[in-house]
């Protein structure tokens, strides 16, 4: 099964998904280390503590080049078993991984790959990484922005913008796909300009080129509308939003953008007075930093697509340092595949992602 089907398939069950993680408290454990394993590097945080500690490993770059996750195994290896002496956790808490948009990715690939992969990191540094399903991690990121934005979330959703993948999430639905920043990125490479390099230079865009992206987008973020059944507020929970398009819009179009919101109509008009511009051009305009600047327009493009499709005029914005690790270190089933991680590993090379909804109570006696 294909990522995107597979993660289409699973849209069904996420009010399920979310009222477990609402109920889930941190039981069973004295304490626990969670690991937060994105495309772009490793953040490690443990319950009853604010402290985290992270580093950078490029998982999505070997993937996308064919060359699998061999070449990070030794890196992650040290993180996880450095990660938490710097930030001075207990060194006998149980300890998970969770590993997310680069993880799946490896995943589709070579499930067999993968498992001996995880083996391995396992076998090296106690840690159980498992594959967390793209609706699970939607519901880490709402969450995590409940925890810490508390009554400031005003909206009944989130959007979170990774590396590899989008989430829009809510209490009750949600809906997510490999369109992240680099991946939405990439993806309008290969269709516009016929490269395979990340970054490429996109601009200066054509506005039939503009078009041929609207349009693409427009055909991916087609299953939203079944999944999230209106009307949908969001509350963008991500740097690439905070950090890069909600500045650049207020400085572009500066009605069009306040303290915390972006107007659709106003990332539209920035999108027209960008795109015909070059990178350094871009940088002059906007004020974005010369080493982000390259995703600025397509990271528009996603946005301004994201309204389209859930029919919004406006989308909020947060600045918070938000992560998977509040909802990791909560979520009771995760921790009870670190108990049983070889036997999750078996089942996740028949059942794909759905092994981490299955029930570790039921693995053979011998992994209990």
């Amino acid at each position: 099964m294909s990522m995107r089907s597979a993660g289409r398939c699973r849209q069904a069950v996420a009010g399920l998904v979310f009222a477990l993680l609402a109920a889930s408290t941190a039981t069973g454990e004295s304490c626990r280390i969670a690991y937060d394993m994105g495309s772009s590097g490793i953040r490690a945080g443990a319950s009853g503590s604010a402290v985290t500690t992270q580093v950078g490993i490029d998982y999505l770059d070997p993937l996308w080049a064919g060359r699998g996750l061999e070449e990070t195994v030794a890196p992650t290896i040290a993180a996880l078993n450095d990660l938490p002496r710097e930030a001075g956790f207990p060194a006998d808490c149980a300890r998970v991984g969770g590993g997310f948009s680069a993880w799946r990715l490896a995943l589709e690939q070579d499930a067999g790959r993968l498992a001996a992969i995880l083996a391995l990191i396992h076998a090296a540094s106690g840690v159980s990484v498992l594959v967390i399903p793209q609706l699970q991690e939607g519901a880490y990121g709402y969450y995590g922005a409940r925890q810490l934005l508390g009554d400031r979330l005003t909206t009944n959703h989130v959007l979170d913008i990774g590396g590899g993948s989008l989430q829009i999430a809510g209490e009750r639905s949600a809906w997510g796909d490999m369109l992240g920043q680099k991946a939405w990125h990439r993806r309008l490479c290969q269709e516009i300009r016929s490269s395979e390099s990340v970054p490429c230079a996109l601009q200066p865009m054509t506005g039939a080129e503009l078009a041929t992206a609207r349009s693409l987008l427009a055909e991916l973020l087609g299953g939203i509308a079944a999944a999230l059944p209106g009307p949908v507020t969001m509350t963008a929970i991500s740097r690439p939003v905070s950090r890069g398009v909600a500045p650049a819009v207020a400085r572009v179009v500066p009605s069009g953008a306040g303290a915390d919101v972006l107007q659709r109509a106003a990332i539209s008009a920035a999108i027209g007075q960008i795109a015909g511009l070059t990178s350094s051009e871009t940088v002059v305009a906007t004020g974005n930093s010369g080493d982000h600047v390259v995703y600025l327009l397509s990271t528009m493009l996603l946005v301004e697509g994201v309204l389209l499709a859930t029919e919004g005029e406006s989308l909020k914005v947060a600045e918070a340092d938000l992560t998977n690790l509040p909802g990791l270190l909560a979520d009771d089933r995760a921790f009870a595949w670190g108990k049983r991680h070889g036997c999750y590993l078996e089942r996740l090379q028949m059942l794909g992602l759905d092994a981490y909804a299955s029930d570790p109570a039921t693995c053979p006696r011998s992994e209990q």
